[in-house]
């Protein structure tokens, strides 16, 4: 049985076990959110705390709460968890910290996090080292601090794995309407993606912001996303850790290319989740999605009056995604006619000021930027702290378009400072989005026309942790080629003086290859363009080892890099790229998580900075794409069939001309099969 969070996020009824600051603070803050429901609070001296007049233990309350903080030390915590389960609570927020966060320190903060769990029962817990939450809607809260919500009908959910972070949203002044923030600890029993889940049944909930520091049950993210795109909720997340190496040391190319950033990019694409950068536009996205939801164009029109603006706006887009249309015909004409001749029409548009104050002319002037393929319409202004009387005219105006138009339309301060709360108020009063700060503006903008659809099929889990050893070139590419994928002609030499005998038997020019060594260019390993009478030669010159005589592949238009990595936070990375010996200085590759349609594997390669030369440049012929995308989803069968051993593959290069595509060199990491 799942626990109910509703009914802890939602309470009738609230009790907090123990006193201090954080007691009084508890019970403040709910009277300044005119909670209604019944405050109890549990305390061995029976203390009057603010008013409230404790109980000395939990048997003495009227009636099971809702929701409970429990303030006491980490011990007490498991042992007040467990009472408050059996009397049928409807859930609690574990203050104390030294859990599982401070196993590295204490070991025992693991097995106490588990007696936390397992005390628990069906009965749902945030935490523990969590501040608990807010719900604006309904005036509810278990918080210990200061916070900066206020009442509000309807809003965004913000959910933090850091309790500090959630402060500090709470805070902002951007005019966000914020219904929920919930701190969620270490997530004991209850992980941020089933609360997520659970306030996407609140109508109120227009969207959910999530900052994330680890996904955890990846099965639970996808069933999030597939109940967020039903419900019509959009979701994005600030994930920390793109300055993070690879969660496991490997061998290849793929393993410093696909880190763990790479395959948290990968989950949060193949989940619809838009991923921001930083707090600011965090907050801003999640403006522009309460107010209009996703875009439907990644289009925008800039209406300013400064040239210098206008140039602002334009460089700031650059390299977002987000395009500014040339003026069409009907545009140019509507223009022409509010404007006159002096003005040079364009967009980014420089209105001039001929029109100011007269809020009918700056309507007439404004209203053809906002037309049917524009995603939003951007009105920049940057209202004085000293007094904005006369820019009043510039807030009635865009209310006027936003009315007439039925389109998005957004007030841009380019400086964040320069959006007074109160004009915030009154533009989202009249569905025009306030937005502080043009860096933000763009990027938050580029999110929502570009949120990504949710991939209905399930994700290929990790599984179990394993040591994957190097299975040799030859082995690797044998068990490949049963699935599919092309490898050159090839035979396995144990001795020199068997070479030349050997490569008679092949077609020149030969590659030569020492088996075992995992970069094999850099440690003299490989040698090209022999013949039967030079690989002899050509070998005293290498490393000793078991050597691998193939075919030379010719005619290549260019080298690709497929790798799959075994990442366990987000299952398996598969990785296509510029390959060759200079793939990590051309760091071109895409990551998407097995299993990756066919359509989405093309979609990556036409991504690629290299892909001119696959689809034939100056003149060249094209690399048969069919045969690249064989390959790739050869590799990806191979990783199915095998999830349970495989490590890591990496086909560096797959060699693809204008007949097929070929895997010269093939790296493969498996554990042992058991029995």
């Amino acid at each position: 049985m799942k626990p109910d969070l509703l009914r802890l996020l939602r309470p009738k009824s609230i009790a907090i076990i123990g006193g201090g600051a954080w007691c009084a603070q508890i019970i403040l803050q709910s009277r300044r959110m005119n909670y209604t429901g019944r405050i109890d609070v549990v305390h061995p001296r029976g203390a009057v705390i603010e008013g409230v007049q404790s109980v000395t233990e939990l048997a003495r309350l009227p009636s099971p709460p809702d929701a409970v903080f429990i303030g006491v030390n980490r011990v007490a915590t498991v042992d007040a968890v467990r009472s408050l389960s059996a009397m049928g609570a409807g859930g609690a927020v574990c203050f104390a910290s030294g859990f599982s966060e401070s196993a590295a320190e204490d070991e025992t903060g693991t097995d106490l996090q588990a007696a936390l769990v397992a005390a628990a029962g069906d009965m749902p817990v945030l935490g523990p080292n969590c501040y608990g939450f807010i719900n604006a809607l309904d005036g509810a809260l278990l918080w210990p601090d200061q916070h900066g919500c206020v009442a509000v009908e309807r809003g965004v959910a913000i959910l933090t794995q850091s309790s500090n972070i959630a402060i500090n949203l709470s805070m902002q002044q951007r005019g966000l309407p914020i219904a929920y923030v919930v701190a969620c600890g270490n997530m004991a029993q209850t992980s941020q993606a089933r609360i997520a889940a659970e306030l996407l049944d609140d109508p109120r909930v227009t969207a959910i912001g999530m900052h994330i520091e680890g996904f955890g049950d990846l099965s639970e993210w996808h069933a999030l996303a597939l109940k967020a795109r039903a419900k019509g909720v959009p979701l994005i997340a600030l994930k920390v850790g793109r300055s993070e190496q690879a969660q496991q040391a490997a061998v290849s190319h793929t393993a410093s290319l696909a880190g763990s950033d790479a395959g948290a990019q990968a989950l949060l694409e193949r989940l619809g989740i838009g991923r921001v950068d930083d707090l600011p536009t965090f907050i801003e996205a999640l403006k522009l999605l309460h107010m209009v939801g996703t875009l439907d164009a990644p289009t925008l029109s800039s209406i300013s009056c400064s040239g210098g603006e206008a140039s602002l706006i334009a460089d700031t887009a650059e390299g977002s995604g987000m395009v500014f249309p040339e003026l069409t015909d009907p545009q140019r004409g509507a223009l022409g006619a509010a404007l006159g001749p002096i003005v040079a029409l364009g967009n980014p548009l420089d209105y001039h000021t001929y029109v100011w104050r007269d809020v009918e002319r700056m309507t007439a002037a404004w209203l053809p930027m906002a037309a049917e393929h524009i995603g939003l319409t951007m009105i920049i202004v940057d209202y004085p702290h000293t007094d904005a009387t006369d820019w009043v005219c510039a807030t009635q105006a865009a209310l006027a378009v936003r009315a007439q138009s039925g389109r998005p339309v957004a007030v841009v301060a380019t400086l964040p400072e320069l959006m007074p709360a109160d004009v915030a108020q009154e533009l989202m009063a009249g569905g025009v989005i306030p937005m502080s700060g043009l860096t933000e503006a763009i990027a938050a903008a580029a999110v929502a026309a570009k949120l990504p659809n949710v991939q209905v099929e399930s994700l290929l889990l990790p599984g179990a942790d394993r040591e994957g050893e190097l299975v040799n070139e030859a082995a690797a590419k044998a068990a490949l080629s049963r699935v599919g994928l092309v490898v050159p002609k090839r035979v396995e030499v144990e001795g020199i003086a068997q070479l030349g005998a050997v490569a008679r038997t092949l077609e020149g020019p030969l590659v030569l290859k020492v088996m075992g060594l995992a970069h094999k260019s850099e440690e003299g390993g490989v040698r090209l363009g022999l013949t039967a009478d030079t690989v002899e030669e050509a070998a005293r010159d290498m490393p000793e080892g078991v050597y691998l005589l193939e075919e030379m592949i010719h005619g290549a238009v260019a080298e690709l890099l497929v790798g799959v990595l075994r990442d366990p936070a987000h299952g398996f990375v598969l990785t296509i790229g510029a390959g060759g010996v200079l793939t990590e200085l051309w760091q071109d590759t895409v990551s998407l998580l097995v299993p990756a349609a066919e359509s989405a594997v093309e979609r990556a390669l036409r991504s690629l900075r290299i892909w001119p030369l696959v689809d034939g440049y100056r003149g060249k012929p094209a690399a048969d794409l069919t045969s690249i995308i064989d390959a790739v989803m050869a590799v990806q069968a191979y990783v199915i069939a095998n999830a349970d051993t495989v490590s890591e593959i990496e086909i560096n290069p797959l060699m693809c001309t204008p007949d097929g595509a070929v895997a010269v060199d093939a790296l493969l990491r498996e554990a042992k099969r058991r029995g």
